[in-house]
């Protein structure tokens, strides 16, 4: 069992009994107890055979009914004397401790030597079990000495017991029985629990189950019921057992008491505590894998003083605290470690060996097992009550509640009637602020439109204005011209109707014509008709980029070019780029877009005014900016770039940038509302835009527009 290591451990120290002469064993036909009777030798070269041992003076008697041998790599030799002074020749010799790893039994009778040894696998054994059972051939009245070797890596405890064969049967029988009522009661404990678990669903359940599962095979294990009846023919298995099972009961164990005692929140010092015995029975476990027997059950025996300590520890702090559960699992861990405390005091010759004293442990681990599911119920049902109480309590508050809603509920109704005529008369002055909003909405958008064509208005004037003079300029010249040409041909007609010959006629033309220098005036008139001709194509190209620009208030979405949209607005801010701003273009063969044409030329002038805008105010008078503008398309969209080498933006003007009313113009300069109106527009084309931008070096815009629009409710 996990905590009978201590107690072995403790009581083996503060018990000792002086050594006495051997005395030879008296069998009178009824089962008796042999260890007060037997010599014992520590032979710790592991070398020492019968012979060396017959007449060897190392031996000393044990002093107790049950010799118990400390932990040790030693073998143990044990030298007892037989009389049979029954009727019965045949006996049998039991050992009940069944974890011996050596145990060889040797006949000494007339300088003859007779060996027995038991096999470690269980088909093998003479007598189908797990205590090992030796026959002892005796006549009556007749004396024999005997000699057992035994060894383990666990501390022995060597209960001998002499008896004929059926007295021997009927208290392996009587055995057998008790442990088939505490595997039936551990098994049925279990299966009750976990089918519980699967309902309430409290850790503390699943860990109730898994730690009385572990401390039930621990004790089998311990008894040899394991080896018997499960995992006989594989003792290399059952040995790792006998460490594993109770580490695994050691760490479940302290969980439960943790989930179950709420250490967390009730013992929150002692809660730390705990994690010490889970590490050493974790040690244990892995070092009994790896093949370290002796430090294994050491680690075991740490383990298990660890939790005595911290188990009562924590258990009678709560209990004194009046914490209820804490109670019950502190009867139910006393009785436990009573029922240890008694088995190893038998052991230990401290109590009688009788049928009481060998089923103390047992018993205790049942016990324990019962009590820690009455502690569990009871908890549940503590549970139960504070719900029902809590939901009592919750009751009289809700009617409580009623009450004062049915009072409240008049007083109540007269402030919603007063709060209603109120908010009906703010929904109306809201639905009024709400008209005079969106139409000042449409006003501020109209104003930034009026706002930008007004600020280009000099400009366009002047860009028109050059042609035109270029016409006028040309007219005066162009009448002065005609007014000679048409004396010329006064003359001509006089020179023709006289009576002159024809070649005195000829001689006059051809006098007129060197005195006018009628090929310059012919030449003067056509270069003036050219100038006219050309600034009149200017005036016009110049009108008809104007009529593209300015479809603002066109409402209906039509097919078009984004190049000739451009196109437009760059005439309109040709004049800003003041000659110092070299201007590139390329432009790409793009397919005709659904898009409101109007509405997209004014976010290509709100985007070019600012980045003539960032460029003079980098450059100021001197000329090196650059005003680069492409287009381009993919499968379904088509790309417009347009990049300046102005002053660029930092990151928080970016993300101010689209904001309403947001301008880094000085007053005056600009309403705040272009970059908003451009963003706008470009969402309702279902297209994006994007700002690459470095202080100092310059700003990148790139809009994406679909190709083919995609309708919805609000388009159609």
């Amino acid at each position: 069992m996990i905590r009978l290591r201590f107690l072995l451990l403790l009581l083996s120290i503060c018990y000792s009994v002086l050594a006495a002469a051997q005395s030879p064993v008296i069998f009178k036909g009824k089962n008796m107890v042999i260890g007060g009777h037997v010599a014992i030798l520590d032979d710790a070269t592991n070398k020492l055979e019968l012979e060396d041992v017959k007449n060897s003076s190392a031996f000393h008697a044990s002093g107790v009914k049950i010799p118990n041998l400390r932990l040790s790599s030693s073998d143990f030799w044990l030298k007892f004397t037989i009389k049979n002074e029954s009727d019965q020749d045949h006996l049998i010799l039991a050992l009940e401790y069944p974890t011996l790893g050596t145990c060889e039994f040797y006949a000494v009778s007339d300088g003859t030597v007779q060996k027995l040894s038991y096999y470690n696998n269980f088909s093998e054994r003479k007598y189908q079990h797990q205590n090992f059972l030796f026959d002892v051939r005796i006549a009556p009245g007749s004396s024999k000495e005997y000699f057992l070797r035994v060894k383990s890596t666990e501390q022995m405890v060597l209960p001998l017991i002499l008896g004929s064969p059926k007295t021997i049967a009927e208290s392996l029988a009587t055995n057998d029985l008790a442990w088939g009522l505490f595997m039936g009661l551990i098994l049925v404990m279990v299966l009750y629990n976990f089918f519980i678990y699967l309902s309430v669903k409290d850790s503390s359940y699943i860990f109730y189950v898994l730690y009385s599962l572990f401390i039930g095979l621990s004790s089998i294990t311990l008894s040899g019921y394991t080896y018997r009846l499960i995992l006989f023919n594989y003792p290399a298995i059952n040995h790792l057992g006998i460490v594993i099972f109770p580490g695994i009961a050691g760490v479940v164990g302290n969980l439960f008491m943790m989930t179950f005692l709420q250490t967390k929140e009730n013992s929150p010092r002692m809660h730390k505590f705990i994690y010490l015995p889970i590490i050493l029975y974790s040690i244990a476990i892995i070092l009994r894998i790896l093949g370290y027997d002796q430090a294994s059950f050491r680690a075991i025996d740490f383990a298990a003083i660890s939790t005595v300590v911290i188990t009562f520890t924590i258990a009678i702090s709560l209990s004194l605290q009046g914490y209820r559960p804490a109670k019950l699992f502190l009867l139910a861990f006393t009785l436990f470690i009573t029922g240890l405390l008694l088995f190893v005091l038998r052991n230990l010759g401290i109590v009688p060996y009788t049928n009481f004293t060998n089923y103390t442990k047992e018993t205790g681990t049942a016990l324990e097992v019962i009590l820690l599911a009455f502690a569990l119920a009871d908890k549940i049902n503590t549970f139960k009550r504070d719900k029902e109480k809590s939901q009592e309590q919750t009751l009289q508050a809700l009617k409580e509640n009623e009450r004062i809603i049915r009072e409240q509920n008049v007083i109540l109704e007269t402030k919603v009637n007063e709060r209603t005529i109120e908010l009906s008369e703010i929904n109306s002055e809201l639905s009024q602020t709400l008209v005079e909003l969106k139409e000042a909405e449409g006003q501020l958008v109209e104003a930034e439109k009026m706002a930008s064509l007004g600020q280009l208005t000099a400009g366009i004037a002047h860009e028109i204005n050059n042609p035109i003079n270029f016409v006028t300029s040309n007219v005066a010249p162009l009448n002065r011209d005609v007014d000679i040409l048409i004396d010329f041909i006064q003359e001509i007609e006089k020179i023709g109707l006289s009576d002159l010959p024809i070649q005195e006629k000829q001689k006059l033309i051809d006098e007129q014509k060197e005195e006018m220098d009628f090929d310059y005036l012919k030449m003067e008139i056509s270069q003036l008709l050219k100038g006219i001709q050309e600034g009149a194509s200017r005036t016009s190209e110049i009108v008809k980029g104007l009529r593209v620009f300015s479809r603002l208030d066109e409402d209906d979405l039509k097919k078009a070019n984004i190049n000739d949209g451009l196109d437009s607005t760059l005439i309109i801010v040709n004049n800003l780029l003041n000659r110092k701003i070299k201007l590139e273009k390329i432009y790409g063969d793009l397919p005709l877009i659904e898009c409101y044409p109007g509405k997209l030329n004014q976010v290509f002038l709100n985007i070019l005014s600012n980045a003539i805008y960032a460029i003079n105010a980098k450059f100021k008078d001197r000329e090196g900016g650059l005003l680069k503008i492409s287009t381009t398309y993919s499968k379904s969209k088509v790309i417009i770039k347009i990049e300046d080498n102005g002053i660029g933006m930092d990151e928080v003007t970016k993300k101010k940038i689209f904001e309403p009313f947001f301008t880094t113009k000085d007053v005056g300069e600009g309403t705040g509302l272009g970059m908003s109106i451009a963003y706008n527009t470009i969402k309702r084309h279902q297209g994006e835009i994007h700002i690459n931008s470095t202080p100092g070096k310059g700003t990148e815009f790139i809009l994406k527009l679909p190709i083919v629009f995609e309708y919805t409710e609000q388009d159609t």
